[in-house]
């Protein structure tokens, strides 16, 4: 599990029910994570909205962006694909210099569009230097260590 250098910065990717383990991203923050992708494939609202409130508590704990995003329409030749439920979303952290509701931009839910917003990431720095609460910085890792090891 590692994180990407690209031009904007550096990006991880979790696919779907991952996001809904804090440890997995954390391992990336330490990485110098800045954006973390989500691709998802849900069938109902309730599961959508499990991924996407563990997304936006990810985005808080790791003082980063996340961005969501899902299948919509249906594939009707496809067994058990003909239902699914979906709203991109990009989440930042919860602070003053972010969104009061801690969400950079929103599609519309169940259709097929581009979701476009600037993400300033000296905004994540200066908050992990000087925000009113520091999630990342304050982690106690005397208390605790998270390694990955392959299988």
């Amino acid at each position: 599990m590692r994180v990407f250098e690209t031009d904007v910065g550096r990006v991880g990717i979790l696919i779907c029910y991952d996001v809904e383990f804090p440890e997995l991203p954390r391992i990336l923050a330490a990485q110098g994570m800045t954006i973390l992708f989500v691709p998802f494939w849900t069938d109902t609202k309730n599961a959508y909205l499990r991924v996407r409130r563990c997304a936006q508590a990810r985005a808080i704990e790791n003082e980063c962006y996340v961005v969501i995003t899902g299948s919509v329409g249906n594939l009707p030749n496809v067994e058990n694909m003909d239902i699914q439920y979906s709203q991109a979303a990009i989440f930042t952290p919860s602070d003053f210099a972010f969104p009061h509701d801690a969400t950079a931009a929103e599609a519309t839910p169940n259709t097929e569009m581009t979701l476009i917003a600037d993400l300033d990431l000296e905004l994540l720095k200066e908050l992990r230097m000087h925000g009113s609460v520091r999630n990342f910085r304050d982690r106690r890792l005397d208390l605790y260590n998270l390694q990955w090891t392959s299988s």
